[in-house]
């Protein structure tokens, strides 16, 4: 078994940075169904075909790209939840507002919904029928810090909780009722709620 040399490594995934940066540029300005792979590659100065070997084609790159984006939101969820310790209500508020609040203001977020509702965006079922995605991510960091802060609970009412509040959070995202402040007061409710 032969591994690559970590400067072969550290340029893969320069490069796989590259191309997901620059998909996300393009599908902010112009919308997913609108990119075609040649494009990227221009924008990340790359050839085609170290785009497909990179991505094997747009579902790859897809993926590539909402995966980076759950990711960043995890984060921010994660820092949201640790700053609050155990208080379980001031930590799920704060943590959904944040997400709330980033899908609000995020072009890539309003990208997707945008292209969604012509019925033509390829990167809408991240947030409905590829949920799981976000569900996994989301509800793994609520599990992490449940376990450092919320030792009494059980780990089975956690992963409820966790898994309700984030199908709320991700149905507020996709179709808003009410400001972040007050949704986030609601879902942090039914989440404290159900952790008991």
């Amino acid at each position: 078994m032969t591994t690559e040399p970590p400067s072969t490594v550290n340029g893969r995934a320069r490069v796989r940075e590259a191309l997901v940066d620059a998909a996300r540029e393009l599908t902010v300005t112009r919308g997913w169904e609108h990119v075609r792979m040649a494009d990227v590659a221009r924008a990340a100065g790359v050839s085609r075909q170290t785009l497909y070997n990179e991505f094997e084609g747009r579902a790859g790159l897809v993926e590539a790209l909402a995966v980076g984006e759950i990711q960043m939101f995890v984060s921010g969820v994660r820092r949201q939840l640790s700053a609050h310790g155990g208080d379980a209500r001031a930590a799920a508020r704060a943590a959904i507002r944040f997400a709330l609040e980033e899908a609000d203001r995020n072009p890539l977020v309003g990208a997707i919904l945008a292209g969604g509702r012509g019925g033509a965006d390829e990167l809408l079922p991240f947030l409905s029928t590829r949920a799981d995605v976000v569900l996994d991510a989301a509800g793994a960091v609520i599990g992490q810090w449940a376990v450092e802060h919320l030792t009494d609970v059980s780990p089975a009412a956690v992963d409820l909780a966790a898994d309700v509040v984030v199908r709320l959070t991700v149905s507020h995202i996709v179709l808003p009722r009410r400001p972040a402040g007050e949704a986030a007061d609601v879902l942090a409710d039914v989440f404290v709620r159900l952790l008991t």
